[in-house]
């Protein structure tokens, strides 16, 4: 029967090719580790450099600047829907990232939002909001800024940090709970747990898990200090 399938196709490949007018999706005879995936995207970022960089805290170093990527990913949503978003991350973990998101989309792990958090939206007095992009539930990594409730540099401010789905893995010390109205249910679709495939690939990766931390819980993050 599958031979049969891929016979028909095959033929419709070909007589697509002899008329012009038709196409064919090539989701209708692709090899993909996951079939259940067609080639019609939501686009929730499409962002050029400048777009990316636009609004960037300017005590920012160039140094910094410069060693930031943007990377191109598409990841499961809540719509049961395949989405296309992008990510500002130091030039050093992008195969990481990728290897992440492809294990994300595999299993089918819901994600919000992939949107660099220059977008309009995430942004007050015209600068890069944390707190906008986490109460918009939107996943993200680059930005320039301090840790929370520290007076240090985040390892987000050097592009070796994501938060992943802040609305299901909030930031919990004592009785602040970021972000606001956010509640960490193990098992709510978008949570992370220790013995997720995401977080076991992160660990794999090297890099650390804030649901891990001993004196707060940081579910959403994940960071990875540079090579000494």
């Amino acid at each position: 029967m599958i031979k049969f399938i891929r016979s028909v196709c095959l033929l419709l490949l070909l007589f697509s090719a002899a008329m012009p007018g038709i196409t064919i999706s090539k989701a209708a005879y692709a090899e993909t580790p996951c079939p259940w995936i067609s080639e019609s995207l939501i686009i929730d970022s499409n962002m050029t450099e400048k777009e990316a960089f636009d609004g960037l805290d300017p005590k920012c170093p160039e140094e910094i600047r410069k060693q930031q990527r943007i990377v191109t990913v598409k990841y499961y949503s809540f719509d049961k829907k395949i989405h296309q978003g992008q990510l500002l991350i130091d030039g050093e973990l992008e195969n990481d990232i990728r290897t992440v998101f492809e294990v994300a989309l595999k299993e089918r792990f819901p994600i919000c939002s992939v949107i660099p958090i220059s977008d309009k939206r995430f942004r007050k007095d015209d600068r890069w909001s944390d707190d906008l992009s986490m109460e918009a539930n939107n996943t993200s990594a680059f930005n320039y800024r301090l840790s929370t409730g520290n007076t240090q540099l985040s390892k987000h401010a050097y592009g070796r940090a994501i938060d992943i789905n802040p609305f299901q893995n909030p930031y919990v010390k004592g009785s602040v709970v970021l972000p606001k109205g956010a509640k960490y249910d193990p098992t709510s679709e978008g949570a992370m747990t220790a013995d997720h495939p995401i977080v076991r690939s992160f660990l794999r990766l090297g890099w650390e898990w804030g649901g891990n931390w001993t004196t707060l819980k940081d579910y959403q993050h994940f960071e990875k200090s540079p090579k000494n």
